[in-house]
């Protein structure tokens, strides 16, 4: 089933051609069809219908089982929290339906949005992982059931996913999404972001969540001055990632976008390396009383990285702090001559079977830097897994990152 683009949702329904009741009423019929194979949502509204008045009237919406909703459960992937019902909405479910958005249901996670994986299956291929923790959100969008979903990213839980299951989504600047509501992780780094068809959907959703018609971008589009970064700290990547990288430079380069290959200072390798020690040293206390209560109710991946890291010391978290800072400072200077990152956006295509989620080293980075990333589907391997690159602007500079990225979406479309 072809995936949803929300802004055509919107023209459709703008012009009369579509009611906004017979738009939900498309994803309840494709969730019908779709979802007992997928497995994409933990729990949905068979009854939804369109809520009030707009810009997102019509559009339904699937959240992240981590945050938490009013109607619907929040379990967090955990057995810990079946059955909990949280009293309010989380802040960024209350700015969707400020915005008209139909709630229609919470997708999957992993527990706690770590590392144990879920049932659901990537709809590109059921033998592969959709990728992980946004399992659900990735998926029910690449499956075409709804036109936004909500994920999070704590090291590459919506870009990762993203790109193992060929949707765009973006991960905003840090706290442009409030995380009030959202089951912490670490505070320093979980951002809440959104998976769409694609970036022009992207863009119509975040406008319409946070009240920002600049993210809708200019209609005299520029052409961008991409570096290039290979991220050599993380290690070498497969050869699909390779192959899309390469592909989405020439389309851009035909384009007429000027593509430099950008060397990254030290400090902000070293920040590349660091991100686990304030990742765990918060999860630790993010999840303290789980820990402390339900040891053996949290699933053996998890459990196993929280009791390895039990031992992380103040000082080696507040060092950690220090050099991101300093890496923050460091990167921000290395837009002065490029506007927009280009890079990969996982080390490969989804592996295969559901026995791991994926690997975020080429996410992390971009996470702990607080920046705006956006995937954009790049190639689709021989055996049908699409693989993407990442868009990365400099902090709060979310436009021109949508703005790039639609570049090289226009430009991969025409190649």
């Amino acid at each position: 089933m072809p995936m949803i683009s929300l802004a055509e949702l919107q023209r459709r329904i703008d012009r009369g051609d579509l009611s906004a009741d017979a738009a939900i009423a498309q994803s309840l019929e494709a969730i019908g069809a779709q979802d007992e194979t997928i497995g994409a949502f933990v729990c949905h509204d068979p009854r939804a219908r369109a809520a009030g008045a707009g810009p997102l009237r019509g559009i339904a919406v699937g959240i992240k089982d981590i945050i938490d909703t009013a109607d619907f459960p929040t379990e967090m992937g955990s057995s810990i929290y079946r059955g909990w019902q949280p009293r309010a909405d989380a802040s960024v479910v209350e700015m969707l339906r400020r915005a008209g958005a139909t709630i229609i249901g919470k997708t999957t996670t992993t527990a706690f949005a770590s590392r144990d994986p879920t049932a659901t299956l990537n709809p590109r291929n059921h033998g592969h992982t959709p990728g992980g923790s946004s399992s659900g959100s990735a998926a029910a969008v690449a499956a075409g059931m709804i036109p936004l979903a909500l994920g999070t990213q704590t090291g590459g839980s919506v870009i990762r996913p993203a790109s193992f299951c060929g949707v765009a989504a973006i991960k905003p600047s840090y706290r442009l999404l409030p995380t009030v509501g959202v089951k912490c992780y670490s505070w320093m780094l979980d951002t809440v972001g959104l998976f769409a068809a694609g970036v022009e959907d992207l863009a119509h959703g975040l406008s319409a969540m946070t009240n920002r018609p600049e993210l809708l971008g200019d209609a005299a589009k520029t052409t961008p001055r991409i570096g290039l970064v290979m991220q050599e700290f993380a290690g070498a990547p497969e050869g699909s990632s390779g192959q899309a990288l390469r592909i989405a430079v020439a389309a851009v380069e035909r384009a007429g976008a000027s593509v430099r290959t950008l060397a990254m200072p030290e400090i902000v390798a070293e920040a590349w390396r660091i991100h686990p020690v304030v990742q765990e040293f918060e999860a630790h206390q993010a999840l303290a009383w789980e820990y402390r209560t339900h040891h053996d109710e949290i699933p053996p991946l998890m459990r196993e990285k929280l009791d390895e890291n039990v031992g992380i010391k103040p000082a080696t978290y507040d060092e950690a702090r220090a050099i991101a800072n300093r890496a923050r400072r460091a990167l921000a200077k290395s837009f002065d001559d490029v506007d927009v990152l280009l890079t990969f956006s996982a080390p490969g295509a989804a592996p295969k079977g559901l026995a791991s989620t994926g690997d975020a080293r080429f996410n992390r980075l971009w996470t702990l830097m607080g920046v705006p990333c956006v995937n954009i589907p790049a190639d689709v391997t021989d055996g049908g897994l699409p693989v993407g690159v990442q868009i990365i602007a400099g902090f709060g500079d979310d436009a021109r990152a949508l703005s790039a990225a639609r570049f090289v979406e226009e430009a991969l479309a025409r190649r």
